[in-house]
C-alpha cells in the first residue's frame, strides 16, 4: 500500500466502453502502489464539481485525468502519465517526439471522435439525453 493516501493521478474513464474498461483493468493490475485513482464518468453519481469541473459531455468526448496539483491532462498526455506511474512510461515516450507527436495526436482525435460508434454505443447526444446530464442546444427551427 502506498504511504500517501492521495493518488497522484485521477483518471476519468467511460465505464460503459468495453475497450476503456479493459485498459483501466490493465492499469489497475499494474498500479500496485495505487498511484492512480479511477473514476467512472458513466456512473450515475459522477460529479463534475469533484473532478475539475469536467462535465459528462466533455469527459465522454475525450479522455481526461487530473494531477494531484489540479492540472488537467487530456488525450495522449493522460496515457503518457498513467503509464509513467505504473513503470511503463517508455511505451509512450515516443509520443513526445516531434515527428511522431502530431501523428499520434491525430490518430487519438479520430479514435475519440468515433469511439462510441466503434464500440456499439449510442451517440453522445443520445447518452446525454438519457442521463439528463448535458444540455444539447437545438438550432432547428
Amino acid at each position: 500500500m502506498n504511504a500517501s493516501s492521495a493518488a497522484q493521478l485521477t483518471l476519468l474513464f467511460d465505464g460503459g466502453c468495453p475497450l476503456c474498461v479493459r485498459e483501466v483493468r490493465f492499469l489497475e493490475r499494474r498500479d500496485r502502489a495505487k498511484r492512480i485513482r479511477f473514476v467512472d464518468i458513466d456512473a450515475q453519481d459522477y460529479n463534475p464539481s469533484a473532478h475539475g469541473e469536467i462535465g459528462y459531455r466533455e469527459a465522454m468526448g475525450r479522455i481526461h485525468a487530473i494531477c494531484l496539483d489540479g492540472t488537467v491532462l487530456r488525450d495522449v498526455a493522460v496515457f503518457r502519465e498513467a503509464y509513467r506511474l505504473i513503470g511503463l512510461g517508455w511505451l509512450y515516450a515516443p509520443t513526445r517526439w516531434p515527428l511522431i507527436s502530431p501523428i499520434v495526436d491525430r490518430i487519438y482525435a479520430i479514435w475519440a471522435a468515433r469511439r462510441l460508434q466503434l464500440t456499439g454505443r449510442p451517440d453522445l447526444d443520445t447518452l446525454c439525453n438519457d442521463r439528463n446530464a448535458c444540455r444539447v442546444s437545438s438550432t432547428a427551427d
